[in-house]
């Protein structure tokens, strides 16, 4: 793969490469790249041709074009049995994003939504905070802009950053129209919350379980939606992609039913990817389970653009289970979250010692933004060998905590902790990832026919650091923004009866109950060792020396699984749940490995040692191009289907 720093803050043109073993890290020589807030140059979706080169790598990037000429013959049929499904659109997740594009696109043909566990299992059924849209009078889609400027670290795409500030109230009213329920204040409007790095209340909720409420309302309309199919348990593999010239073309995705085992292929005009983040390569994450960077290594595998996978947001306050009167009596799968809005509603941050520490490290205090927050407690800890810090929202009255925060106080009171009387003990986990798989302003990728949305994307919204609740609003907008351009590409498309047969299927695993079981439990010990170095080289606190050290440990322990794998007579076309989602883990930690390489400042969420500083000429984003020589020499980098010449 090709790493770079792309100049211009939405171009993917490329500048030099260096060529290292069977991978390409691109580093930037761009002088007199001029930034104009504000202003913004569409993307091209273009290579530049000019990069010095140590080992060949033939890059072929060409330009997006949504009407290019159809897919292959017969007309799409929805078929409801059997191991290949056809569908006018494939929707691969089912969180607010993949949702609510389902809805708008079955309005002109059949829809499967796939999803990994149960339909509400997904990052938005657990975003507590809530939404952030201008609809105050005292606030403007101005100020949503240059918060969101600010807390992206210069970073944002411009355009992007308007487009989502502009239209996100209108995705608000078609919620509420649907029927989320949010809350009010006593005059009868929308209750709007105020979190860090926002100059204005402007967040929308309810209570404290926001994500859950907007999951329940767009679930129920699916349901009664007679064109929308929900594919339960079907674990998504690798997309199914063609050459057209010098066009990759996605055709559908193959999928593992986890519960009959079974390969099942889904031939769609088009896909939607909306699979969510990558938080489980970390220890610690809010993510739920499901969150293992499927999305991101599917579309990798598939040669889709990558960008800005070094920006990962550790949020500040995860429930510290360590520090609970009564402790857990199982580790959990996820940690949970204490949102944003108990600072944005004056709640403190202390050390063990009761020492209050934000005003140490920003003038904004508490309300600073995630990154800022993060790294003041990851100092503090560090500093005094602790292993939490405290955040006490104890001093504002108990009706209001209970009403704003009726969750939060019901998990910690099952353990002892009163959040109305004491303070709750929080730590940093992984939160959620600001890069992914780069879209366009109306969801398109460099691969015809696969758009995305969610946090599986990366629109250029959230720059180097995401503001709190601009990723549900960023889902909703990039969602409806893909249903035009997605119908458009549908109806200049036909589908082939025969496109199954393209590709060789992937087949589940067939080694033996005992050896399964051997294999499972060394996965899982391998995941552990990924998370456990990717959080002490590749943290909320960099270093080159540090970086490399993982890249390394990352590939040793790639091939070493791999090799044991092999060994127990799995074969390279076979597919278990664990293996797979290993694989993807792996793959998602090189990205964000080799991003954090290439960017040699301190920007936003990336903090290095080495580069301490803001570097005005480093102010680009971080593009991964897959080489059509991409490194294909381990199992997570290739797909595990061979297409029929």
């Amino acid at each position: 793969m090709a790493t770079s720093i792309a100049a211009g803050s939405s171009n993917l043109h490329f500048k030099e490469m260096v060529c290292r073993g069977q991978g390409c890290r691109q580093t930037s020589r761009v002088s007199g790249v001029a930034f104009q807030r504000f202003v913004h140059q569409q993307p091209s979706w273009l290579c530049g041709s000019k990069f010095l080169q140590v080992k060949r790598c033939n890059i072929s990037c060409s330009p997006l074009n949504v009407n290019s000429k159809p897919l292959k013959t017969v007309n799409a049929s929805c078929l409801r049995d059997g191991t290949t499904k056809y569908f006018d659109f494939a929707v691969i997740g089912s969180g607010v994003a993949g949702l609510r594009y389902a809805l708008e696109v079955a309005k002109q043909g059949t829809v499967a939504v796939i999803t990994k566990a149960e339909p509400h299992e997904s990052n938005t059924n657990y975003a507590q905070g809530g939404v952030s849209a201008v609809l105050c009078p005292s606030d403007s889609v101005e100020n949503h802009m240059r918060d969101t400027i600010v807390a992206g670290a210069y970073l944002c795409d411009d355009e992007t950053v308007r487009v989502v500030c502009t239209e996100g109230p209108d995705r608000i009213r078609e919620l509420i129209a649907m029927g989320a329920s949010f809350d009010h204040g006593e005059d009868g409007n929308l209750h709007l919350a105020r979190e860090g790095g926002h100059s204005h209340h402007r967040i929308v909720h309810a209570a404290d379980m926001t994500g859950r409420e907007i999951e329940r309302a767009l679930l129920e309309a699916v349901i009664n939606d007679p064109n929308i199919f929900m594919f339960e348990h079907h674990f998504a593999i690798d997309l199914l992609t063609s050459q057209d010239g010098s066009d990759t073309v996605c055709h559908g995705v193959d999928t593992l039913n986890t519960e009959t085992q079974e390969v099942i292929r889904f031939i769609s005009k088009v896909t939607l990817l909306a699979s969510g983040g990558a938080g489980h390569i970390y220890p610690t994450t809010t993510n739920p389970p499901v969150a293992t960077g499927d999305g991101m290594a599917m579309a990798h595998r598939a040669q889709a653009v990558i960008s800005n996978m070094e920006f990962v947001q550790f949020h500040p306050t995860a429930l510290a289970d360590e520090g609970l009167p009564i402790t857990p009596s199982k580790t959990r799968e996820n940690a949970f979250l204490i949102t944003e809005a108990v600072r944005g509603d004056g709640g403190i941050l202390y050390n063990l010692s009761m020492e209050r520490f934000m005003p140490l490290y920003d003038e904004r205090e508490e309300l600073a933004p995630r990154d800022v927050v993060a790294r003041s407690i990851d100092d503090q800890l560090k500093k005094r060998n602790e292993k939490y810090v405290l955040l006490d929202i104890s001093h504002k009255p108990r009706e209001k905590i209970l009403s704003h925060f009726p969750n939060i106080a019901a998990e910690c009171l099952q353990y002892g902790l009163d959040i109305t009387r004491q303070p709750i003990p929080v730590v940093p986990a992984a939160h959620y990832m600001c890069g992914g798989v780069r879209a366009g302003l109306q969801g398109e990728t460099n691969v015809r026919g696969l758009y995305v949305a969610g946090e599986v994307a990366c629109t250029g919204l959230h720059g180097a650091n995401r503001l709190a609740s601009n990723s549900l609003l960023e889902a909703l907008v990039f969602a409806r923004r893909a249903v035009q351009p997605s119908i458009d590409h549908m109806k200049g498309s036909k589908l082939d009866q025969n496109a199954s047969d393209w590709w060789d299927r992937p087949v589940p695993v067939s080694v033996g109950r005992d050896v399964l079981g051997k294999i499972v439990r060394s996965t899982r010990e391998v995941r552990k060792e990924l998370q456990s170095i990717m959080w002490e080289y590749v943290g909320i606190v960099r270093s080159t020396t540090r970086l490399n050290t993982a890249e390394q440990r990352i590939g040793e322990l790639e091939l070493r699984w791999e090799a044991y794998l092999f060994q127990q007579g799995w074969e390279p076309n076979m597919v278990g749940l664990e293996a797979c989602e290993m694989r993807n883990l792996f793959c998602c930690a090189k990205l964000v490995v080799s991003s954090a390489l290439a960017r040699h400042e301190s920007r936003g969420l990336h903090y290095t040692i080495d580069f301490p500083n803001v570097e005005e000429s480093k102010r680009l984003p971080t593009i991964i191009f897959p080489c059509s020589t991409v490194n294909n020499s381990t199992w997570s980098s290739r797909q595990l289907h061979k297409q029929h010449k």
